[in-house]
């Protein structure tokens, strides 16, 4: 699976305690939910509703800008075509049109430099674009990227889906010693009923011990810590939230880009991260 690059920023650190143990784009994006009561054991320490409408808050998210990795087709940018909160959801909105050089735009948002953790529970939820050349994703890389490098800084994938595949998610991690470059790669699947119809709850659980990401609640992958030091587990250090969309690419665009089915929205209904006590 194509591996993740993002570009340095400032750092500020937010440690967690450890663990005990296609879419219409013409359609309105459905209201969250109503928040619920905080789970025992689990305290709210990020999250965003998208409840007022516009630019999204600088205080909780940056954005990546260009051409950034994998081969993809898409330019992103910060620009309200491309990203704002709408409806009560994050829109990220991939647009087939000439911009910089490039045929097709997007967006990707992170929270390097807002908000890094160690440990803990994330849930987002999502209403994913269908159609071939739809990448779109929910993952994590460690703030020692600028230092150490990928894969060694460690990348955790919470959500992927490609849109020629559209009914199945995918799991995984990255690290120097299990990647896809070496075909080493720790990773699964799981198939979906209706992502581009219906919001689903993308979660991980993260603890010094284990990795566990599930569906609407249904875990279907596990990455245990080896004990073996920082080529198997790098997750031992902060790390950082992105959410994109990316058009075609070195997976995304294995069976080409439907152009007709532009413009593509990724709707994000919330992102909240909570601590263990």
């Amino acid at each position: 699976m194509p591996a993740r690059r993002a570009r340095a920023a400032a750092v500020v650190v937010v440690l967690l305690a450890p663990a005990a143990g296609c879419a219409d784009p013409n359609s309105t994006p459905q209201a969250s939910p109503p928040a619920p009561a905080t789970p025992s054991g689990l305290t709210l320490v990020f999250s965003d509703e998208f409840e007022t409408a516009g630019s999204l808050d600088p205080a909780r998210w940056a954005y990546e800008v260009g051409y950034v990795r994998n081969d993809e087709k898409q330019y992103y940018t910060s620009r309200p075509e491309n990203v704002r909160a709408e409806g009560g959801s994050l829109v990220i909105e991939g647009r087939k049109e000439a911009y910089q050089g490039f045929a097709y735009t997007s967006a990707s948002v992170h929270t390097l430099g807002r908000f890094e953790f160690l440990y803990g529970r994330v849930e987002v939820r999502a209403k994913l674009p269908s159609g071939r050349g739809a990448w779109p994703a929910i993952w994590m890389l460690g703030v020692n990227l600028p230092q150490v490098g990928w894969p060694a800084c460690g990348e955790i994938d919470i959500m992927e889906n490609v849109g020629f595949d559209p009914l199945r998610i995918h799991a995984s991690v990255h690290t120097a010693a299990y990647n896809h470059t070496i075909g080493t790669q720790k990773t699964a699947s799981v198939t979906v009923a209706s992502p581009a119809d219906d919001f689903h709850v993308y979660s991980l659980d993260w603890y010094p011990d284990r990795i566990e990401i599930a569906v609407d609640g249904r875990g279907y992958f596990t990455f245990r810590n080896e004990g073996t030091g920082s080529r198997t587990w790098p997750f031992d250090k902060p790390h950082h939230l992105l959410v994109n969309l990316a058009i075609g690419g070195a997976w995304g665009g294995q069976q080409g880009i439907d152009d007709a089915l532009f413009p593509k929205r990724y709707l994000v209904d919330y992102v909240r991260v909570y601590r263990r006590d």
